[in-house]
């Protein structure tokens, strides 16, 4: 038996259409939306504070080099989903492409890379939100303020208010997409209207002689800084788990992925140039609020009493759109009897994966509620930059295998921009710490483990060879 054995990319797109599936109730503007609402979170207002210290001025550069890493695998992505409109994402490419134990252990990586984002965000959105209870006088109890060990000197059991907004955003994926959908878009449409807001007052406190030097930590530092704010850009991949639910896939998907992408781009740059041209980069040490920062520092509060607003919607639509995610990543590895069939069950009424939904927010909401946020972030960019590295290869490796096939969007320049989103992986993977690798290795080794001991035998390929 063959653990390399391919599934048929015919018969998957026939069953993704075939009646009684997931609903059909996405759009483009959907879809740019849900992209949008999954990128820009914690990375513009957590993230950004962060990135400056590491890089200086410079952190505009960083954000383009992570950004360019993000835009060749998007390339890569547009035209799988476009081509293979089935949930799943890049496991389900892998597994037309690459074989079974590639698509299982790329899998397993997108359940670490969505799953810990989740618990990640979850826990930025309690810090923001537990600040704005106390404008209105309302402390949490210390102990369920944070996870244990996440406050030095400060005694903490739980982080109360990281599970509570993931049960929340649970219940509404549990009742369909199509309501999740409209939630994400007016929460997307305000939250960047907070950041249009803070570029617009805060370009005309700009001081020019705050971006020298420009590069105090040179190269090093950029890339230092690209590796981490790389987080700020996860989450369009998510765009494609909407596959089977997007109503004309061939065109709606590369609209979505793309669109979304360019899109933050262009705002990180800008707000991160204004932040770093405010407030001299070295003040955002340990600062968890840098937007709000900088605009209480040119002296305007009242929009900083906005931009909190807006990031504690902007990181409930992250937390939303990759628990959505994930959902549909156990949907398709269930459907393949790589996983209890359980997980692919749908609902009667709300034709959801119902049960694997409530797994995905008790399980993330747990781990939100007593691991730091620190020992999160780096964990899920190591898993997201060998997502995209894979989706790169399949590319290649499908134009090689399947040349006749029709594809609604064409990557340019294959191989050229596969192996350039390869080797700008690659690059920035290597600016990740040891300690990193060494959980991201024995998160791998868990997945042979369960691969070998339960999934390959089960599996609906096994006896078809």
């Amino acid at each position: 038996m063959s653990i390399f054995r391919t599934k048929n990319l015919d018969t998957m797109v026939a069953a993704s259409r075939a009646p009684g599936g997931l609903k059909k109730v996405l759009g483009p503007f959907d879809l740019v939306l849900m992209g949008i609402g999954a990128i820009v979170g914690t990375g513009i207002f957590v993230l950004t504070g962060t990135g400056a210290v590491t890089a200086g001025p410079a952190l505009t550069v960083s954000f383009v080099i992570a950004a360019l890493a993000c835009a060749f695998a998007a390339l890569c992505y547009a035209e799988f989903a476009s081509t293979v409109p089935v949930a799943g994402s890049i496991y389900t490419y892998s597994y037309a492409t690459l074989g079974e134990v590639v698509a299982w252990m790329i899998g397993w990586d997108l359940l670490l890379e969505y799953g810990l984002a989740t618990s990640a965000v979850s826990v930025g959105w309690s810090g923001y939100f537990q600040s704005l209870l106390m404008g209105f006088g309302i402390e949490l109890p210390k102990v369920l303020s944070a996870a244990p060990g996440a406050l030095p000197g400060v005694e903490t059991w739980f982080n109360l208010p990281a599970l509570v907004i993931m049960l929340v955003l649970t219940t509404m994926l549990s009742w369909g997409v199509r309501e999740s959908a409209r939630l994400n878009n007016i929460m997307v449409l305000i939250k960047v209207g907070v950041v249009l807001l803070f570029i617009v007052v805060g370009a005309r406190h700009v001081q020019p002689a705050n971006w020298q030097p420009f590069m105090p930590y040179g190269m090093n530092g950029v890339m230092s800084a690209a590796a981490l704010v790389f987080f700020a850009f996860i989450g369009f991949d998510a765009v494609t788990s909407a596959a089977e639910e997007v109503k004309r896939p061939e065109r709606d998907l590369p609209i979505g992925i793309i669109g979304s992408l360019a899109a933050c781009a262009v705002l990180y740059v800008v707000v991160s140039a204004i932040m770093t041209g405010i407030v001299p980069f070295q003040k955002y040490l340990g600062v968890d609020h840098p937007v709000s920062l900088a605009l209480q520092y040119a002296g305007e509060n009242w929009v900083a009493g906005f931009v909190d607003m807006g990031a504690i919607l902007g990181m409930t639509t992250v937390i939303l759109v990759m628990a959505y995610g994930q959902t549909r990543v156990l949907f398709a590895m269930s459907r393949d009897g790589l996983l209890p069939k359980k997980l692919s069950t749908l609902h009667p009424k709300y034709g959801t994966p119902f049960f694997a939904t409530w797994v995905v927010g008790i399980v993330f909401g747990l781990i939100a509620a007593v691991v730091p946020l620190g020992v999160l972030a780096e964990l899920i960019n190591i898993g997201t930059l060998a997502a995209f590295s894979l989706v790169s290869v399949a590319v290649i490796v499908l134009r090689i295998k399947r040349p006749e096939l029709h594809r609604a969007f064409r990557c340019p320049w294959v191989p050229v921009i596969p192996l350039l989103a390869i080797a700008f992986c690659i690059v920035l993977m290597a600016f990740l710490s040891m300690t990193t690798w060494i959980a991201f290795g024995i998160w791998l080794a868990i997945g042979l483990v369960i691969y070998f001991g339960y999934a390959r035998r089960r599996s609906l390929l096994h006896g078809t060879e």
